[in-house]
């Protein structure tokens, strides 16, 4: 997959070099898609299309308004997948995500049950304020999030391919809400948060949508592109000191570990689960392919740790306090494992 020239860095074959920039190509033109109706938000587009390419789940965290539900369903379009929404709500049962058996009548007047899908049954569901609903129906996502199935009445129904949920979440209204345990964040791949726009932003946003004219996203990308897309992402090399750069800065997250820094020691109660080191390695694969690249280096972890490890570090009642954020330890994770490691910079 690539050449060596006298002892330099390795280089892309014609072939690889190829497949890479076809990969970049159809990225460039999904943001591109997406970009005609969304305004902005560049770096959430980014981190949501890199979840999906890793195939992982995204929790979008934001204040009401900033087009989360927006983006969700312009990246349905532009990708031609199916898409649903489910408005988490406190009455919202589990048989409502998931279906139920309904009674039907066969030819012969008889009686049987036949499986009624529910809104889980579609590639891209997205779950509206996830933490509104009862601890009992975020659960009924569990099996659907790991084995991409569902089980009703010991039957055991697939669901679609590709299957991803986007979900989201508003930071400031907790009155009637039941935060994610963490069983069920560790589900996410990404914890991405959605910022307010800039004046340029909040400019683009009133003139697009107070005139005649509205945008709507057309399919690039088909669903068979899209799962090329991620088997190619995952054949990228990783060298052994950038996984050992990773997993030190999983490690990193746990309060008990030689890693930890002392703001970890200090104000974290638990850490991530290897799960977080699955969604930095992958996804750090993806930033590398759009580079052009068919090696990760230690830039790409950098720029997907905070995204893969916010959500996983839980802070203790120290920390909740004096207003830590997760952001902030993942930052003085890097530090201090960049520091460890002798190098700051490049891969």
């Amino acid at each position: 997959m690539t050449e060596t020239n006298g002892g330099t860095a390795p280089r892309l074959s014609a072939e690889a070099d190829a497949r890479a920039r076809e990969f970049g190509e159809r990225f460039r033109r999904l943001r591109e898609e997406i970009g005609k109706v969304l305004v902005g938000q560049d770096q959430v587009v980014e981190a949501v299309l890199v979840a999906i390419l890793a195939g992982g789940h995204a929790l979008l965290e934001g204040v009401p308004g900033l087009g989360k539900t927006l983006l969700v369903r312009t990246i349905s379009q532009a990708l031609s997948l199916n898409f649903n929404r489910i408005q988490f709500t406190p009455d919202l049962m589990p048989a409502d995500v998931t279906g139920t058996n309904i009674v039907m009548e066969d030819p012969g007047g008889g009686r049987v049950f036949q499986f009624q899908r529910g809104p889980l049954f579609a590639n891209i569901v997205l779950a509206d304020e996830i933490n509104r609903a009862t601890p009992k129906t975020q659960s009924a996502l569990l099996e659907a999030m790991q084995e991409h199935s569902v089980t009703v009445a010991g039957t055991i129904h697939r669901l679609q391919e590709p299957f991803f949920v986007l979900a989201t979440q508003n930071p400031i209204e907790q009155e009637g809400t039941y935060p994610l345990p963490e069983a069920q964040l560790d589900r996410f791949l990404f914890k991405i948060l959605v910022r307010f726009p800039t004046l340029e932003e909040l400019s683009s946003i009133v003139e697009r949508t107070t005139g005649t004219v509205s945008a709507e996203a057309r399919p690039v990308l088909s669903a068979e592109e899209l799962v090329s897309m991620q088997r190619l992402a995952r054949e990228i090399k990783v060298a052994t000191h950038v996984k050992e750069y990773a997993l030190k800065m999983v490690l990193a997250t746990h309060p008990d570990s030689e890693y930890a820094p002392g703001s970890i020691k200090r104000f974290a109660r638990y850490g991530s689960s290897p799960r977080g080191a699955q969604a930095i390695i992958l996804a750090a694969k993806i930033l590398a392919l759009l580079q052009g690249r068919y090696n990760v280096a230690k830039d790409d972890v950098d720029q997907v740790s905070p995204s893969a490890l916010r959500h996983r570090v839980i802070l203790n009642f120290e920390g909740e306090a004096e207003g830590i954020t997760p952001d902030a330890l993942v930052a003085d994770i890097r530090n201090s494992v960049q520091e460890s490691s002798g190098s700051k910079v490049g891969g």
